[in-house]
């Protein structure tokens, strides 16, 4: 799946548009790699976002097309 698509699909950034703009501006990695809006994920990734002074770092659990809002916070989980 497309970054921007788990980044929207997972909740952790509201707009894929929004997602994608982070991803060139090279506010989001990948395993340590810059990333680009259509880098593929894939389960057991680390992915590492910058927003201002605000880091997170999250490992991808699943990757699905579809998630109910509830059931969206599944497929992360953030690393401290």
């Amino acid at each position: 799946m497309r970054l921007d698509k788990f980044l929207k699909v997972s909740r952790i950034i509201k707009r894929r548009t929004v997602a994608a703009e982070a991803a060139d501006s090279g506010h989001i990695t990948v395993n340590g790699k810059t990333a680009k809006p259509s880098t593929d994920v894939k389960v057991g990734d680390i992915l590492e976002l910058t927003f201002g002074q605000k880091k997170m770092k999250a490992e991808v659990l699943s990757v699905q097309e579809t998630v109910r809002k509830d059931d969206a916070a599944g497929m992360y989980r953030e690393i401290t």
